[in-house]
């Protein structure tokens, strides 16, 4: 839950999110030391481009961790969107090839139905999780398999990227006039914009905090905890959604394997954001500082050259420390 302070003392959430601003700052210090022409405007500018998929998937991540509640679900739901997005767009009947033939709906339409798609996916999580109280772990565990499943039937376990409309590839690989800054990384810039807006001014923003700091004393004050979750997992699976597009878009093609991890890269800079793991506490842009610090540490793995098993190592190890920082700056502060 929020900490409400003193006027003009800093609350608990602000001074995590501060703390972590401080934390990024220091590892991008040492990453340039380390690391030939890593201290240029180029990759500032790529640490958010590089990350906007993930921080689209951290925003729904967010407010569901707030409120105690996992959405695993979320990589599986890309894949499947994306494939679905493909499969509806693909020409009917222009092939031999059973994979270069879809349903040859019209672009618009396509994108509707695999959004769809994945509202289904946010549908089914919420049923489970907010209606039947089934843990949140395990359900979302099951339903990225079911999604990411239905990618592979629909693709046999490969992918489908020929017989598709020319303005499929646009949106996913459309820049700033100008820039090499693509549509996308807008588009998730707003959603931010969006979600830092409904966490701190919104009455939907306070119930969030207050589900995950009591939920049974949320349910005494009127709030609707059931339906409130359901908004939240359906919000969770339709940025996934949404993602899955802009990506299968990028690339002209639905690939059932894409985003395998995804869901852990959107927990880990959740956490590192400073969001409670517990609920009750935590914030949108937290998560995005926290993906600042993933995009650093990956891309000075990458400068060093280092393998992808010592790249993997070191994240485990920054992502630990850095958590063990916040909790401990946190205690401090209380003490």
């Amino acid at each position: 839950m929020k900490i409400r302070t003193a006027k003009g003392k800093m609350s608990n959430e602000s001074f995590i999110t501060l703390f972590m601003a401080i934390v990024l700052l220091v590892i991008f210090m040492i990453a340039s030391l380390l690391v030939p022409n890593f201290f240029k405007l180029q990759t500032m500018v790529n640490l958010v481009t590089n990350f906007w998929f993930v921080i689209i998937l951290g925003i729904g991540v967010t407010f569901l961790l707030i409120t105690g509640n996992f959405d695993m679900s979320v990589g599986g739901v890309i894949a499947m969107t994306g494939v679905l997005a493909v499969y509806f767009c693909q020409a009917a009947n222009a092939s031999k090839s059973e994979l270069a033939n879809g349903l040859g709906f019209p672009y618009g339409a396509a994108l509707v139905l695999a959004l769809l798609g994945a509202l289904a996916i946010g549908g089914v999580n919420a049923f489970f999780i907010a209606k039947l109280k089934v843990a949140s772990i395990i359900i979302t565990l099951g339903t990225m398999s079911v999604a990411r499943g239905i990618g592979q039937v629909i693709t046999q376990g490969a992918q489908r990227n020929t017989s598709l409309p020319d303005v499929f590839g646009v949106v996913g690989n459309a820049a700033v006039p100008g820039t090499s800054i693509k549509i996308s990384v807008l588009i998730m810039v707003l959603l931010v914009v969006i979600a830092v807006i409904v966490e701190k001014k919104t009455v939907f923003g306070r119930r969030t905090y207050l589900i995950g700091a009591n939920m049974q004393a949320a349910r005494l004050s009127g709030v609707k905890v059931t339906r409130h979750l359901t908004y939240l997992y359906l919000t969770s699976a339709l940025l996934a959604g949404i993602t899955g597009i802009l990506l299968a878009s990028e690339y002209k093609a639905g690939v059932s394997n894409r985003a395998t991890g995804y869901e852990f890269d959107a927990l880990v800079i959740t956490l590192l954001g400073g969001t409670n793991i517990n609920g009750g506490f935590g914030s949108v842009l937290g998560t995005v500082v926290g993906a600042l610090i993933l995009s650093v540490v990956t891309s000075a793995a990458t400068g060093l050259l280092l393998s992808p098993d010592w790249q993997f190592l070191i994240k485990g190890i920054v992502t630990f420390l850095a958590i063990l920082a916040q909790r401990f700056a946190l205690d401090r502060r209380k003490a």
